[in-house]
């Protein structure tokens, strides 16, 4: 833990949590005092479930400890708050498998891009309603630039947890990547697949029941309602589901 005098000079700052093993970081945070060391005792105290303390009690239970980095100090939280999040972009942007749940902050509307994708996003007019028929899945995880002219299809089509009793009324997907409609896509059928755990996951190794599609792109008179559109402005920082049945 840090002393009171490391605390005053550290003011805000941004850090790494490592996995000793491979020296790689598996989360970034911004805090100040003690918040670098909070989640090892959150993880080792509590029964909470998720990525980021699966990770850490594996860990501890090879009988190895956490590594911590502090990245930059003596920032002001607006400073650390952009570090934050330009960190998260490029670690997921690489793939490098982050237990971080959401972006930093902004990460939608100023995070990493492609020139074309700015040149979109300070075009684009917003889209605040979806008709009962239409669903709208992020890709921002599955997406990979360069992967050829199916990528958006094949970031789309599967696998995802969709409410059981919308599926048979959903006949469009909108594809949506870091708050724009990128494509829109017309389900010709549905149908249910497995879907593993992430690999840091308590779960890790079992299955899960989801559901993809087959469909081609939109028809003109509903893929121009909402291709290019931005619904950046609806997200909310920490809304981590893949998943939006109305704006």
């Amino acid at each position: 833990m840090f002393d009171e005098k490391t605390s005053q000079n550290l003011k805000y700052y941004v850090y790494f949590l490592l996995d000793p093993e491979t020296t790689k970081p598996f989360y970034v945070g911004k805090g100040k005092d003690n918040r670098v060391f909070n989640h090892v005792q959150c993880a080792l105290e509590f029964e909470t479930v998720n990525d980021k303390y699966d990770k850490i009690r594996e860990i501890f239970s090879t009988g190895k400890k956490v590594e911590h980095i502090i990245v930059r100090h003596s920032l002001t939280e607006k400073e650390a708050l952009e570090i934050e999040a330009a960190l998260i972009d490029t670690f997921e942007f690489l793939q490098s498998g982050l237990t971080n749940i959401v972006g930093g902050q902004k990460s939608i509307e100023k995070g990493l891009m492609t020139s074309d994708e700015v040149i979109r996003l300070y075009n684009a007019a917003p889209l605040n309603k979806i008709s009962n028929d239409s669903v709208i899945i992020n890709i921002n995880k599955q997406y990979k630039r360069g992967s050829g002219k199916d990528a958006i299809k094949n970031a789309t089509k599967e696998t995802w947890t969709i409410d059981k009793n919308k599926i048979n009324n959903l006949k469009y997907v909108l594809s949506e990547f870091r708050g724009l409609i990128v494509e829109v896509f017309q389900v010709e059928e549905w149908y249910e697949k497995d879907r593993g755990y992430n690999p840091n996951a308590k779960r890790f190794g079992q299955t899960k029941k989801g559901y993809g599609f087959n469909g081609k792109v939109a028809p003109d008179e509903i893929r121009n309602a909402y291709i290019n559109k931005s619904i950046a402005h609806k997200k909310k920082k920490g809304a981590a589901s893949a998943i939006r049945y109305n704006l």
